[in-house]
């Protein structure tokens, strides 16, 4: 069971992201029908801990084992997504693998067309729309230590 919950006001939803680049670009993501990217990842099952969560989703989404390097960002997002209010706790790791991947154009996943996946050159970030707002100038120069962020 994903660790997400309804309340009267708002859902609460524990997520975890994977920052993965390779030659200056950045594996992103988006729902087929949504205009914005992020970040590969998905939803930490009740029980599990955000390492494993990372895991698996690159696992389940992709195919592809990853090797953690280390805590990037901890958020909380507080934001409005499909005329509901969402607070967000996010993890995001910075990951690598041996597992060679797509990086000529647009590809889907394991699970059919619902996720499209692209390699984006960091440099031209600030030429689509990607969530957080943050990950345009953060991904340009990922922190040595880990780095606490609220985004409202």
């Amino acid at each position: 069971m994903d660790a997400v919950f309804k309340v009267e006001n708002g859902v609460f939803n524990y997520r975890v992201a994977g920052v993965m680049i390779e030659n200056g670009h950045v594996l992103l993501h988006k729902q087929v029908n949504d205009k914005h990217w992020a970040l590969p990842g998905g939803r930490v099952k009740v029980l599990e801990d955000s390492v494993a969560g990372i895991k698996r989703e690159f696992m389940e989404e992709l195919g592809v084992p990853v090797k953690i390097e280390h805590l990037l960002w901890v958020t909380e997002n507080f934001f409005t997504y499909n005329g509901s209010n969402f607070h967000e706790l996010g993890f995001y790791y910075r990951v690598s693998s041996e597992k060679m991947m797509n990086h000529d154009e647009a590809f889907y996943g394991l699970e059919g067309e619902r996720l499209l996946y692209q390699w984006f050159p960091i440099n031209k970030l600030d030429e689509i729309t990607l969530y957080p707002d943050f990950l345009k100038t953060d991904l340009k120069n990922l922190p040595a230590c880990t780095q606490h962020i609220i985004i409202r």
